[in-house]
Parts: C-alpha cells; structure tokens; sequence
C-alpha cells in the first residue's frame, strides 16, 4: 500500500516538473523581454501624460493630453511628417530598385564578383552616424568634395547650398540614406535569387521567354514573398533611422531635415523635455504597430508559398 503510493506521488511529481520545466526555460527571457521592452513601454506611456524635464525634478505634474497637444500645434510638426513620408518611400524606391539591379548583376559569376560583393556590404557593416558625417564632408557647401567637383567641370558657376538651404538639405540626406540602404536589398534579393530554382529558368528559356520576360514572369512572382517581407522590414527601418540625418545636419537648417525619429531624439537628449519627447515616441510606436502587423502577415505568406 505504501508502495503504490509512493508511485503515485513519485508519477504526480515527475509530471509537475515536466510541465513546470518549459516555464522555467522562458523566465530568464521573460525577465529580459519585461525589462527591456514591457517596462520602457509602460514607462513611456506614463510619462507622455506628465510634465517631465530632466534638469526640472521639482515641477513634475500629470497634465494629461497637453505634451500630444503640443506636438500637433508645433509649428515644424506638418513639415517633419512630410520630411518622414518622403524620407521614407524615396528612399525605398531608389534603395529597392538600384538594390534588385545590383543583385541581378552579381547574381551571374564573374571574374572579381566576390571582391565586388564584399566592397557594396561595406557600408552595411559602418555606423550611420559615421556614414553621415562623411557625407557632410562630401556636400558641405564650401569645402565639399561635390561642389569641388561640379565647379571645376564648369557644371555649375557657383556652390550648391547642399546643406544650408532646407531643400537641397533634405535631398542630400536622402541621397545619403539611399547609398547608405542598397547593400541590404542587395543581400536580401542575391539570397532570393540564388533560391531560385534552375529548372523553372529553363523551362521559361525553352518557351521561348526573353530574359525580361523570364524576369517579370518568372523571377519576380517567385521572390515576391520575400519583397513584400524585406520592403516592410525596411520601412520600420527607414523611419526609425534618425543617425545619418544627425551626422549630416542635425536637423537643420532650422529644423527642416527632421524626420519624427529624429525629432524624438533631439525632444529627449537635447531639449530634455522627456514628456513631449514620450509622447512622440508613443505616436510613433503605433505608427510602426501597423506596419509591424503586415510584417507578421508577409512572413507568413512567405512560410505558406514555401509549404
């Protein structure tokens, strides 16, 4: 009697262990996901309803939807999100276009192809903050290397205001920022090419399908699950991405080349309104949620078309 129910007890704590064992394998990343994700969230949600400056401890108040109010009036609001739209869809236009033709080239071996490939993943691996900077250098308006070299061809009579004049500012941060993101549509679209497969090529050669044809109706519809999947990603990327504009111009002249990432950086660190700047952050959190949310979609339309 006292053996069969200690089997009893020795089988009922065998299966708690078991179910308890996945639960202690997930606490550690719990732990990590709670203080690095869960609690800024909550913290940032907090104070975007408070009056909250750094170097102002004593005057912390609730004062509810102000600091969104105060971002919708701002006078530079309507501006930065135009700036944060064109930022965003230019540069992925030229990034994906000159990317997927740059992919399509070094998809056919050639002599020096592994040299060239390693030179265009280069700035991939560079900070783009420091990226930035070497791009002002290039378009400073009097001892850039750009205005240098348009002068001495007789291309123009006198140097470009690159980044001085608040629209050719913004076209060279955008100029910049496209150098800066074709290396990663080119890894992403190589790998997709490279898979593939040889025999639906060929069998499109056989029907007599031109090398633009087999392209548009072969290559294209088989990777367009992966496109769809690297054009969003890169989205949330691109409007998260305030480094090369803070190397190149730090928003300016007169705050016209922000973009609402950067604009959330300079309301935090130099303007140390932490309630203005939460509320920023709390916007542009669910701006990326939706498109966090096709992303999800895209990838698994991408697992399906593989099943």
């Amino acid at each position: 009697m006292a053996s069969s129910i200690f089997q009893v007890t020795h089988k009922n704590g065998r299966k708690t262990r078991s179910l308890l064992a996945p639960f202690l394998f997930l606490t550690p990343g719990l732990i990590m996901v709670s203080i690095f994700i869960y609690y800024p969230v909550f913290k940032t949600a907090n104070l975007s309803f408070q009056h909250f400056a750094l170097f102002d401890q004593g005057n912390i108040y609730f004062n509810g939807l102000e600091n969104f109010r105060g971002i919708f009036k701002d006078v530079h609001f309507h501006r930065i999100i135009q700036n944060t739209i064109i930022w965003v869809f230019v540069s992925l236009f030229f990034q994906l276009t000159i990317g997927f033709i740059i992919a399509l080239y070094l998809k056919n071996k050639f002599k020096f192809s592994g040299l060239y490939q390693g030179i265009i993943f280069i700035p991939w691996a560079l900070s783009g903050f420091l990226m930035g900077l070497v791009w002002k250098w290039i378009f400073d308006d009097n001892l850039g290397v750009l205005n240098d070299i348009l002068l001495n061809w007789n291309i123009i009579e006198k140097p470009i205001p690159w980044l001085s004049n608040a629209n050719w500012a913004m076209a060279a941060v955008i100029i910049a920022n496209i150098w800066y993101g074709v290396t990663f549509f080119v890894i992403m679209i190589l790998a997709a090419l490279q898979g593939v497969p040889n025999e639906i090529l060929e069998a499109a050669e056989l029907d007599g399908c031109s090398r633009a044809q087999s392209l548009f109706r072969v290559i294209i519809p088989y990777i367009r699950p992966t496109l769809i999947l690297i054009v969003l990603l890169r989205i949330i990327w691109i409007t998260n991405f305030p480094d090369i504009i803070f190397g190149m111009t730090s928003g300016g002249p007169n705050q016209n080349t922000h973009i609402l990432s950067s604009w959330l950086v300079q309301k935090i660190t130099y303007d140390q309104d932490w309630g203005s700047g939460s509320a920023l952050g709390l916007l542009m959190l669910g701006i990326l949620f939706i498109f966090s949310i096709f992303y999800l979609l895209a990838t698994r339309l991408e697992k399906d078309s593989e099943v």
